[in-house]
């Protein structure tokens, strides 16, 4: 189990050709270990791009990766940083923020930017601000995680909720 400071150790996923970027918030302790975004087998992030792309998910990592390039889908996390003991996202203290000012000045192609979830999203406010996406769209999607809350919603929802970035692929 991950307890205290945490480094998030994954690098952005992203290209020239990346029209969609998907901010998550920090990796779960399965993820940083397996050192794979969404590395966690419950989480639905996997399955939900399945769907919506209409492909089989590769089982190797690497080929994931290259399935979300090929459809210009990028990964980062807003949280380069944090205290945290377990995974859940409630538990995240003294968060410090990725260089997403570098980040948008180096890849100016994105369209979209995707908020996997409201740790994602409330830190990005936070830390970073709406402003340096001015010229973007983004918005905050229903979490991936398979973790109850309190506004959780079926699988079947997320896929519909989550087909926005088809608009931009």
């Amino acid at each position: 189990m991950v307890t205290g400071e945490i480094n998030n150790i994954l690098r952005p996923i992203v290209d020239e050709a990346t029209k969609v970027l998907i901010v998550g918030s920090m990796p779960s302790a399965k993820s940083l270990e397996k050192q794979q975004y969404y590395g966690n087998p419950r989480n639905h992030f996997w399955a939900i791009m399945g769907a919506i792309l209409e492909v089989e998910i590769p089982e190797k990592y690497e080929k994931r990766l290259t399935l979300l390039k090929h459809h210009h889908i990028g990964l980062w996390d807003s949280i380069a940083s944090c205290e945290r003991q377990g995974s859940l996202d409630t538990a995240i203290r003294n968060e410090k923020p990725n260089d997403f000012q570098t980040f948008f000045q180096q890849y100016p192609q994105i369209e979209l930017v995707l908020f996997n979830g409201t740790k994602a999203y409330d830190v990005f406010k936070r830390r970073i601000g709406f402003d340096i996406l001015a010229d973007r769209v983004y918005e905050k999607m229903p979490s991936t995680s398979p973790i109850p809350g309190k506004n959780i919603k079926s699988f079947e929802q997320k896929v519909e909720d989550w087909r926005l970035l088809c608009t931009y692929l």
